[in-house]
C-alpha cells in the first residue's frame, strides 16, 4: 500500500478536494473527535482550534493507495491508518476518513488535526516520509502483495559484486536475524513465482535451494541455511503453492559449492585490490617523506648559512672593539683590552647557545612534521594488517566449508563402494 502524506493548511480547499464529484463514489467513513457532523465543518473546526497556536499547517493529510489488483477491506484500511497514527504520534487526535472509488479502484484519504488541545500547540512531525515507508513495507509483507521495486531495501548488497565496505556491511547484516528475516520477507513479497523469488534473493546475495526433505531453503553468503516457510513466516503449503516444486534447484551442498567457489575468488580479488591500494598509499607516503627530507635538509642548510653569515658579522664587530695604534697600546696598559676580551668571550658563548637553540627549534619542528607522517604510515600499516587478516580469515572459512563438503562426499563414496560388493555377492535366499 503506497502511503503519501504531508502537513498542510487550507481546510476549505482540502474538504472540496476530498468531496469532488469526479469520483464514482465518495464516502465520509469516519469523523472522530469533531463536534461537526460533516467533513467541511470538521476541517473548519480544526482550523478554528489551530488559531490558538502559531501553526499554519495545522493538518496532516494522508492518502492510502493499495495495489491495483488487490481488494482491500475497510478493516485493513483502518488497520493501516491506525499503524500510521501510532507511528507519527497522532494517536487520539481528531481525524476524518474518506473513501474514493474511481475507475474500479478504491483508495482512502485520512486527515488528522495536529493541534494538541491539552497543551495548545501543534504536534511535531519529523521524518514522516521514512516512517510512512516503514509502515508501507510492513503492509506489503503482511498481506503478501508484490512490492514495487522502488520500495525494496537494498542495504544488503549482492556479495558477488562488492567493495570492501559493502562486504563488511553484508557480514554485519548476515549476523542479524531481524535483518535476514526482513530481507527474505521482502523478496517473498516482491515475487509471484519461483523464478522471480530466486532472482529477488540473488539480488541480496542469497541462493534458493532444495532442502533434504524436498523443502525450499535459502543460503546466505556465509553458507547458512534458512527454511523459507519459517523465516518468511508463512505455512509450508503456501510456499509450495507459490514456488511449485524443487525440480531444477541446486541441493544445499551444490549451493554451498557455488557460494564457496565464488566467494573465495572474489575475496581473493578483493584482497589483491586492497593490497594494491595500500601499496599505492604507502608509495605516496614514501614520496611525501622523501620530499619532506629534502625540504628539511634545505631548511637546515639555509639556517646554517644564515648563522655562518651572522657569525662572520659578529666576529667583525668583536674585532672592531680592539683599538689600534697608540690607543690600542694605551688599552693594553690600562686593562681595557682584557675587559673587551672577556666581553667578547661571553658574547661568543651566548651566540653559540643562541645558534644551538635555533637549530634545535628547527630540528624539533621538523621532527614533529616527520612524526605526523610516520603516524599516518603506522595507521595505514595497522589498517592493512587488520583488513588483510580479516579477509584472509574469511577466505579460510570458505575453504573449511569446501573441505568439509569434499570430506562428506569422499565418506559417502567410500560407504557406497563398501556396500556394493556385499549386495552383489549376497547368497540367494532358500525357500522351503
Amino acid at each position: 500500500m503506497i502511503l503519501q502524506g504531508n502537513q498542510r493548511g487550507g481546510s476549505t480547499d482540502l474538504a472540496n478536494h476530498l468531496l469532488k464529484e469526479e469520483n464514482d463514489h465518495v464516502e465520509v467513513h469516519e469523523l472522530r473527535g469533531f463536534i461537526a457532523d460533516d467533513l467541511k465543518g470538521a476541517l473548519r473546526e480544526a482550523h478554528a482550534i489551530s488559531k490558538a497556536t502559531k501553526a499554519k499547517q495545522f493538518m496532516f493529510s494522508l492518502s492510502l493507495n493499495p495495489p491495483p489488483t488487490e481488494h482491500v477491506s475497510t478493516a485493513d484500511f483502518e488497520d493501516a491508518i491506525n499503524q500510521v497514527e501510532d507511528k507519527l504520534g497522532l494517536t487520539g487526535q481528531p481525524r476524518a476518513i474518506v473513501f474514493h472509488e474511481k475507475k474500479c479502484r478504491r483508495h482512502c484519504h485520512t486527515v488528522w488535526s495536529r493541534t494538541d488541545i491539552k497543551n495548545m500547540k501543534a504536534i511535531q512531525l519529523s521524518h514522516t516520509k521514512n516512517k510512512l515507508m516503514e509502515v508501507s513495507r510492513a503492509l506489503y509483507i503482511k498481506h503478501g502483495w508484490q512490492m514495487p521495486r522502488g520500495m525494496i531495501n537494498h542495504a544488503a548488497r549482492d556479495p558477488h559484486n562488492f567493495t570492501l565496505a559493502q562486504w563488511q556491511q553484508a557480514k554485519r547484516l548476515g549476523k542479524n536475524p531481524k535483518a535476514i528475516k526482513r530481507t527474505l520477507q521482502t523478496c517473498w513479497a516482491v515475487s509471484d513465482n519461483r523464478d522471480s523469488f530466486a532472482s529477488a534473493l540473488q539480488e541480496h546475495g542469497y541462493i534458493l535451494a532444495k532442502g533434504d526433505r524436498r523443502g525450499f531453503v535459502v543460503l546466505n553468503q556465509q553458507c547458512e541455511v534458512f527454511a523459507v516457510a519459517k523465516w518468511v513466516g508463512i505455512k509450508t503449503k503456501d510456499v509450495k503453492a507459490k514456488l511449485a516444486d524443487t525440480q531444477g534447484l541446486p541441493s544445499v551442498e551444490d549451493a554451498k559449492s557455488v557460494i564457496t567457489d565464488t566467494m573465495q575468488t572474489h575475496l581473493t580479488q578483493l584482497r589483491d585490490a586492497h593490497n594494491k591500494a595500500v601499496q599505492k598509499r604507502q608509495l605516496a607516503i614514501e614520496a611525501s617523506r622523501q620530499a619532506m627530507v629534502a625540504q628539511h635538509i634545505q631548511a637546515r642548510e639555509a639556517l646554517q648559512l644564515a648563522q655562518d653569515t651572522r657569525k662572520a658579522e659578529e666576529k667583525r664587530i668583536r674585532q672592531q672593539r680592539y683599538r689600534k695604534g697608540l690607543r690600542g697600546l694605551l688599552d693594553r696598559v690600562s686593562g681595557r683590552t682584557r675587559k673587551v676580551t672577556r666581553y667578547n668571550q661571553q658574547e661568543i658563548l651566548f651566540n653559540l647557545e643562541r645558534d644551538r637553540k635555533e637549530k634545535d627549534a628547527l630540528i624539533f619542528e621538523q621532527l614533529e612534521s616527520r612524526q605526523r607522517l610516520e603516524r599516518r604510515y603506522q595507521r595505514l600499516e595497522q589498517f592493512n594488517s587488520q583488513t588483510t587478516q580479516t579477509i584472509s580469515s574469511d577466505i579460510d572459512e570458505f575453504k573449511k566449508v569446501a573441505s568439509l563438503k569434499d570430506a562428506y562426499f569422499d565418506f559417502k563414496s567410500q560407504k557406497q563402494q563398501k556396500s556394493a560388493p556385499a549386495n552383489q555377492h549376497k547368497p540367494p535366499r532358500h525357500t522351503l
